[in-house]
């Protein structure tokens, strides 16, 4: 996708967080533009997991390495179901996918590797 700039806009950045503001909450409006990502059972617990552990993608990631490993270590004593593979060979991809978007970024990254 090309890249738009108006003139002497500079680079611009913003993280949007949907459990920060700047303005105080005045009934459910937290902000001008407000952005709703889903139910909380604990949006408090949500938010500082993601403010002070790790992002999503951090957290997706890990969860993905450890799959990788666990993946290579995988010998199911019966054969898998047709969905089975199927949801099995979707996680490969995607992680393929994952790993190459790393690459392409210079970031360490774990590849998993079909049998």
């Amino acid at each position: 996708m090309p890249m738009f700039k108006l003139p002497f806009s500079g680079d611009v950045s913003q993280q949007i967080s949907p459990f920060t503001s700047l303005f105080s909450p005045v009934g459910s409006q937290y902000g001008l533009i407000n952005i709703t990502i889903g139910q909380s059972s604990e949006p408090k617990v949500e938010g500082e997991a993601l403010t002070d552990v790790a992002s999503y993608g951090k957290q997706l990631g890990r969860i993905g390495d450890a799959l990788i490993v666990l993946l290579k270590h995988f010998h199911p004593p019966t054969d898998l179901t047709e969905v089975e593979h199927k949801a099995i060979d979707d996680l490969y991809k995607m992680l393929d996918a994952i790993a190459d978007v790393k690459d392409k970024h210079k970031r360490p990254c774990m590849r998993p590797h079909r049998r």
